[in-house]
């Protein structure tokens, strides 16, 4: 957080301390591909508990672990276009317009290029980090937009179901990589798991990512 300060990006900072997303974006360390791969390979969701097996380890997390890797907790409900209607006034045009340097220019798509500083960076930690995909990062969908607008507008939203939901969406889909590989990780380390030989990538913080693409 302290690298969003030194950017004059104390807006931002406020923004994700609000929905306590300050340790989420502050992950760094030592991720493991081939192990993030066996995890999402093996994990299943029931009751709203994400499942897997690594190594022979059963992993179960759990609102404890949530809390204690990231500091999220699960509320059991969630921001999404089906109750879009409970967020006081969303107007995916509206806002769209409202986040861009020329409010006034015209809109042909939902692109992130044409967006103010303080939205794009607001754009790039909902679809790299929040709710990583593989494809089409310049697009902003309606999803997107929804979470952006939260962001800006201070309306808790729960983290914890909004990543699961999208776990299950593209754990499976070839042009997903490794998603959310650097939470996976430190689930990975937070039941001690041996990573001794294994493939390791060593990352910054995604804050530091976010705000490099930026300058």
């Amino acid at each position: 957080m302290e690298f969003l300060r030194n950017e004059n990006l104390n807006q931002v900072v406020d923004i994700l301390k609000f929905q306590r997303l300050e340790r989420f974006v502050k992950l760094f360390g030592n991720i493991y591909p081939d192990l993030v791969k066996v995890f999402l390979t093996n994990m299943w969701i029931d009751d709203g508990v994400i499942y897997s097996q690594v190594k022979g380890v059963d992993m179960a997390i759990t609102d404890e672990v949530w809390l204690s890797v990231v500091g999220l907790r699960d509320a059991r409900t969630i921001v999404n276009r089906e109750n879009v209607a409970d967020l006081g006034g969303f107007d995916k045009v509206q806002f769209f317009k409202a986040c861009l340097r020329n409010p006034n220019s015209s809109m042909r798509s939902y692109s992130v290029g044409g967006l103010s500083i303080i939205p794009k960076l607001l754009s790039y930690i909902v679809i790299w980090i929040l709710t990583p995909r593989g494809f089409n990062h310049v697009m902003l969908t309606e999803d997107d937009l929804i979470l952006m607008y939260c962001l800006v507008n201070k309306i808790k939203v729960n983290w914890v179901s909004v990543i699961k939901e999208q776990l299950i969406r593209i754990r499976k889909k070839p042009e997903f990589k490794i998603p959310y590989a650097m939470l996976i990780s430190s689930f990975i380390e937070y039941y001690d798991i041996d990573v001794e030989n294994e493939l390791s990538e060593e990352v910054k913080a995604h804050s530091e990512i976010i705000v490099a693409t930026l300058n």
